[in-house]
């Protein structure tokens, strides 16, 4: 085995953002020798990446389109008791194993799956197996980097992918289906029909804690597909947990010294409400391409800074949920935000909200306690 390999730009994880910066790359910079180093055996592990239609800008979905596994042109709906809602916006998921695909494919064996990191340096990238790599520069996207110096909420997950014994006769995705019992903060079901006998359940909840109890979950997605008449064999499962952010300090989350460059929830670029972190993976991966190599660590920075300070109105809405609303009732605040204009809420989940966006979701019958709000708004997030 060789020792010691090369190239010009080592990518630190094969997630989402990782492989979405490594195809950037091979796309648009070919001179450019990369490496994208994953310590799985699966480019993109087990996930399912969902996104509107308005979280891609046009002149960049060339970077997101090959990887969609399912796309549902009639649009999306959610379900709140009292209310029901269609929207018309366009929905696509990515499915982990057309990503790896597609990677493998485009970028042959410069993909090292199984290739651990022992240590790292701006410019060598040392494997547990003993293998360096020498770079002109490393970007570090193997997910979220220490989470204490921020504040964090979490929305989790469990997932079961169904193939059903009759059709479902659900004709689109449920994005929120919130008339569920709720527990644990906001719980709601989230639904996928990859086709008329095989339907994705997922049952999420905004909650104070991390702590996943898989088993309890499980019994929850058997009880509401028994609801539904649902019958038939479990196909694919995932779980997740994702920081929803609401405060903290970025220059202790990256430090200022640290001279590895970074990308993805490492680089703290996800959307701070929701927690999503595709939209801005395509915005990054495609800026990337245009950025100088040797100064990797500090134009990644920046970004991320810039990135940071653009998301304090998401962080007070987050702080606003979390430190104001009774768990129980968090659903009203999304019951609320879901009557609010479409183009609106198209803006809000792409982290594009603009001013009018901002006032109008604030404004009007709190769905919250007066007093917790103005104790909330009084205390500025970080």
């Amino acid at each position: 085995m060789t020792n010691r390999l090369d190239c010009d730009l080592a990518i630190l994880g094969g997630g989402l953002s990782g492989s979405l910066i490594a195809l950037a790359f091979a796309a648009k910079r070919p001179d450019v020798r990369i490496r994208l180093i994953e310590s799985g055996a699966e480019i993109g592990g087990n996930h399912i990446w969902s996104f509107f239609d308005g979280d891609v800008a046009a002149q960049d979905r060339w970077l997101i389109d090959p990887l969609v596994t399912h796309r549902w042109e009639r649009g999306h709906e959610v379900r709140f008791p009292g209310h029901h809602r269609r929207l018309d916006t366009p929905y696509n998921s990515i499915a982990s194993p057309r990503l790896d695909a597609h990677v493998r494919a485009t970028l042959g064996d410069v993909t090292m799956t199984g290739a651990s990191v022992a240590a790292v340096t701006p410019t060598i990238v040392r494997l547990t197996d003993e293998r360096e790599i020498d770079a002109g520069a490393v970007i570090d996207a193997r997910g979220a980097a220490d989470l204490s110096p921020l504040r964090c909420g979490w929305q989790k997950f469990v997932g079961h992918a169904l193939r059903l014994d009759a059709p479902h006769g659900i004709d689109r995705p449920v994005i929120m289906d919130a008339t569920v019992e709720q527990m644990d903060g906001y719980r709601f079901v989230y639904l996928l029909p990859w086709d008329d006998h095989t339907i994705f359940v997922e049952d999420t909840y905004y909650s104070d804690t991390p702590d996943l109890d898989v088993p309890a979950i499980d019994a929850r997605i058997a009880a509401y597909a028994s609801d539904k008449g649902w019958t038939g064999t479990l196909i694919h499962r995932e779980q997740g947990v994702l920081p929803v952010v609401h405060g903290g300090d970025f220059d202790r989350y990256w430090p200022k010294d640290d001279p590895v460059a970074r990308a993805g929830v490492r680089a703290g670029l996800f959307q701070p409400m929701t927690g999503y972190s595709l939209p801005d993976a395509v915005r990054f991966a495609t800026w990337l391409v245009d950025q100088p190599l040797d100064q990797l660590a500090t134009v990644t920075r920046a970004h991320a800074a810039a990135h940071w300070r653009s998301g304090g109105y998401y962080r007070l809405l987050g702080k606003m949920l979390f430190g104001a609303a009774v768990p129980d009732q968090r659903w009203r605040i999304f019951a609320r935000f879901y009557g609010l204009r479409a183009p609106l809420i198209q803006r809000f989940y792409a982290g594009r909200s603009t001013i009018t966006d901002r006032v109008r979701i604030l404004c009007g019958r709190p769905p919250v306690p007066i007093r917790d709000a103005m104790r909330t708004l009084l205390n500025p997030p970080a």
